[in-house]
């Protein structure tokens, strides 16, 4: 916020009845500005695999995702390739703005200038912000709201207050596949897992996928992963999800952040493993009764991911067999020696399976997803562990292609 709209906050308070409706028509005008400029910077040759699944004709709905991963970019691109901008408005919770403003008394200046979609980045940085939506859904029954957060946390809460209101897309960073449209401009369909698993999975144009592989790895997975500081600012995610997002979530002091990133760099150098709560205790400082909590932060905020067994018969609800980093860019950003590649691999693997499938811990290997057993490993991986499996397969990296039952690596980037 400029200058100028301090002055006119100041000016509001007093008693002019006309001046303060001016006022506010003019704030009003600066939101519009803001959504503007947004939409002028905003690409829309390209968009993510979550974009024609959502229901953008619903009331309201809510997209999440963890930091970084593209959700305003998402939204601004549906708004400029779809919607009337002069019925449009994108505004910010974190602005300053909110600090004078509610988010009911916008909606209600929006809808009676003629708004039809109202756009909330970052909703969850706005206290009270599940209860708004929903007084505003009740209220406003020509405005339809879409609204994102970054803290997964703090949205799966407030949903509560939105329950048969709003719908909830989950959207996490990016495949192989879309990293090779955005940062080199490669168009590659869409394969499904039957595709892949028979070997039909291919990069047209592309004769050696290896390289390219490598470099998703390290830097692919996230939409900035060309800025020159990439690594510096992935750690600034990482940072901030564990000092401010999961401490305000969960009502932990500023110590407690402390504690939970010792517990990530803890988890970075030895995942992927099956996690022994005492031990984590005594190496972290943390309760051992408060680390199956701090690792469901963690998993919540899109910083580890859980891998559970099929006993509970429901999805999610196994027992806890392995902890793995979220994704492999993690990786390169946390681990204070080169990664070990081994778990490089089985992070991809889960990473990008878990989009369209229920991925568990398998008995004799590494996953089994709907009945079938993966082992996954570098080129030398022999068929061992699945001499015995009905429906066994070696996931090779460092091959290009596959055949029978091995299959490269890289081909399950292409699954969304």
């Amino acid at each position: 916020m400029q200058i100028m709209d301090y002055v006119a906050l100041f000016f509001c308070s007093f008693g002019d009845k006309a001046y303060l409706c001016r006022c506010k028509i003019w704030i009003m005008d600066r939101l519009f500005e803001f959504f503007r400029r947004q939409i002028n910077q905003i690409d829309t040759s390209f968009v993510r695999y979550k974009y024609n699944s959502i229901n953008w004709q619903g009331r309201m709905l809510g997209l999440v995702g963890p930091r970084g991963v593209g959700k305003t970019t998402l939204v601004l691109q549906h708004m400029k390739n779809s919607l009337d901008l002069d019925k449009s408005l994108y505004i910010s919770a974190d602005q300053l703005y909110f600090g004078n403003h509610s988010l009911v008394e916008t909606a209600d200046k929006f809808s009676k200038m003629g708004g039809q979609y109202l756009f909330i980045d970052e909703v969850h940085r706005y206290q009270g912000w599940s209860v708004e939506l929903k007084e505003i859904y009740d209220s406003f029954r020509d405005l339809r709201v879409v609204f994102t957060g970054s803290s997964i946390l703090d949205i799966f809460r407030g949903v509560s207050d939105l329950s048969r209101r709003a719908p909830i897309y989950s959207m996490q960073g990016l495949s192989f596949r879309e990293y090779l449209k955005m940062f080199h401009q490669i168009e590659t369909p869409v394969v499904t897992l039957a595709q892949v698993l028979s070997n039909q999975a291919r990069v047209a144009g592309v004769e050696h996928p290896l390289p390219l592989f490598r470099q998703y790895l390290q830097n692919g997975y996230y939409p900035f992963g060309r800025e020159k500081d990439f690594s510096l600012m992935l750690a600034q995610v990482v940072v901030q999800t564990m000092e401010s997002d999961i401490p305000q979530f969960a009502g932990l002091n500023a110590s407690a952040g402390v504690r939970l990133k010792k517990l990530l760099m803890v988890l970075a150098e030895s995942v992927p493993f099956k996690p022994q709560m005492t031990t984590l205790a005594q190496v972290t400082g943390i309760s051992r009764n408060d680390i199956p909590d701090y690792l469901y932060y963690m998993e919540r905020a899109g910083l580890i991911a859980q891998l559970r067994d099929g006993t509970a018969g429901v999805r999610g609800l196994g027992k806890l067999e392995k902890i793995y980093l979220d994704n492999p860019n993690l990786f390169y950003a946390l681990a204070e020696n080169r990664p070990n590649i081994g778990s490089v691999r089985e992070t991809f693997f889960f990473n990008q399976l878990r989009v369209g499938h229920h991925v568990k811990a398998s008995k004799t290997s590494d996953f089994e997803i709907e009945g079938k057993t993966f082992e996954v490993g570098g080129a030398a991986k022999g068929k061992k562990q699945i001499a015995n499996v009905p429906e066994g397969y070696v996931v090779k990296d460092d091959i290009e292609y596959g055949y029978s039952n091995v299959i490269p690596l890289w081909a399950f980037g292409l699954l969304y």
